[in-house]
């Protein structure tokens, strides 16, 4: 993962993720899944294309447990769109970078 993604953890998450200037797209992954895998070099793609206007990043599950729960994740990957604080878009399942831009495109 390249510098233009984000690594986001318990303890940056507020800082990084809720008090952001820009909107925040926060992708909920871990290790062993293997579609989580498959989603990666699309938000590499994603980074390159809308990191002026958006910041994305992942947060292992397994790691931080405590935001996981707090938001409900139950499946991974998952994506949260975060704006002004505040969970605005959900996205489940692995997909290709322009269907995430299309879900999200309305919130930037």
């Amino acid at each position: 993962m390249s510098e233009l993604v984000h690594q986001f953890t318990e303890s940056n998450f507020i800082n990084e993720v809720i008090n952001s200037d820009v909107p925040v797209l926060v992708d909920f992954w871990a290790v062993w899944c293997g579609p989580c895998r498959l989603i990666e070099p699309e938000l590499e793609k994603l980074a390159l294309e809308k990191g002026n206007e958006l910041k994305i990043g992942r947060l292992n599950v397994d790691d931080n447990r405590y935001i996981a729960i707090r938001y409900g994740i139950n499946n991974i990957p998952t994506l949260l769109l975060f704006k002004d604080g505040k969970l605005v878009k959900t996205l489940i399942g692995a997909m290709p970078k322009d269907r995430i831009l299309s879900e999200i495109s309305p919130f930037l």
